[in-house]
Formats: structure tokens, sequence, C-alpha cells
């Protein structure tokens, strides 16, 4: 078995759409992305058959998650389960960077 790392410092910011970049990473049974939403961005509502832990690094954003909507800033955690329509609103003058974990794999992450 070879030991697969990274340094996130060495990868590239990949643009998702204007004002949301990403870096990720993955195992087999897991990903781990790094989001940057810049404000003003357009939140996209969306869904996908992956769970998704957030955890929010920095700045402050609004999660709509189903019918429920609540505010995290930094150090903030929440659960996206499977197949449920979510999205993020930035709040304020500064950049959101949250850490996502979904499992299964997402490999068009990769």
């Amino acid at each position: 078995m070879s030991l697969h790392q990274v340094d996130w410092s060495t990868l590239d910011w990949k643009p998702v759409r204007e004002g949301v970049a990403r870096k990720s990473f993955s195992g087999s049974g897991c990903t781990l992305a790094l989001h940057r939403l810049m404000p003003g961005h357009e939140p996209k509502p969306h869904q996908h058959p992956h769970e998704q832990v957030v955890y929010i690094l920095a700045g402050r954003i609004r999660f709509h998650v189903g019918d429920d909507v609540t505010e995290l800033g930094a150090g903030g955690l929440l659960v996206v389960p499977p197949n449920t329509m979510h999205w993020g609103e930035v709040i304020g003058d500064e950049p959101v960077l949250n850490l996502d974990v979904f499992t299964p794999h997402r490999p068009e992450y990769d």
C-alpha cells in the first residue's frame, strides 16, 4: 500500500462558478473539499446522493437544508442528509471557507 497524501497549499483553487472555488482530496470512501465562497456569489440550490458534513473555518453563512435555515460562523458544523435540497448564502463582506466531507466518495471532485 502506498501512502496517499497532499499539502493543501500545493493544490490550485478550481473555479466552480463565479464567486465559488474548490480544492479537494479523496480516499476510497469519502471526499474532503475546501470551498471558498465570496460575498455576492449566486447560491445554487442542489441535492446529491452523498451525506455532507459542513465545517465552517471562516466567515458567516446562512445554510438552507430542506425546510430549515440556520446561520453558521467559524467553528460551526452541520450535516446535510443525502438527497436533500440545500444551499448557502454568504452573510456580510468576508469570504466563507468551508470544509466539506462527503460520503461516499465523489469521483467528479477528483
